[in-house]
C-alpha cells in the first residue's frame, strides 16, 4: 500500500480550503483517508497554512510520499525530508 501526504479539497465553489491529509494513493481525493495532518487555505493572502509537525514528520519517516503542492508547504513551514 502507497501512502502520499496530499491535499483535500473542502469548502465552497470558488472558496477552496483544503486539509492536510494522509491517504492510501488509491483513494479518492475526497475519499477515505487515515490520518489528518494540517490545513491550507489559499484564498487569504499571504496563503495561510497550519501543520502539525509531529505529525508530518512521523508520516514522512514512516514511508509517506508527499505530492508536489505539499513538499512546497513543508519547505515554507520549515519540514524537511
Amino acid at each position: 500500500m502507497a501512502v502520499k501526504i496530499r491535499l483535500r479539497r473542502m469548502g465552497k465553489k470558488k472558496a477552496p480550503f483544503y486539509r492536510i491529509i494522509v491517504a492510501d494513493s488509491r483513494s479518492p481525493r475526497d475519499g477515505r483517508f487515515i490520518d489528518e495532518i494540517g490545513t491550507y487555505d489559499p484564498t487569504k493572502d499571504p496563503a495561510e497554512y497550519r501543520v502539525n509537525e509531529e505529525l508530518a514528520k512521523k508520516w514522512l519517516t514512516n514511508g509517506a510520499q508527499p505530492t508536489e503542492a505539499v513538499s512546497r508547504i513543508f519547505k515554507a513551514t520549515g519540514i524537511e525530508k
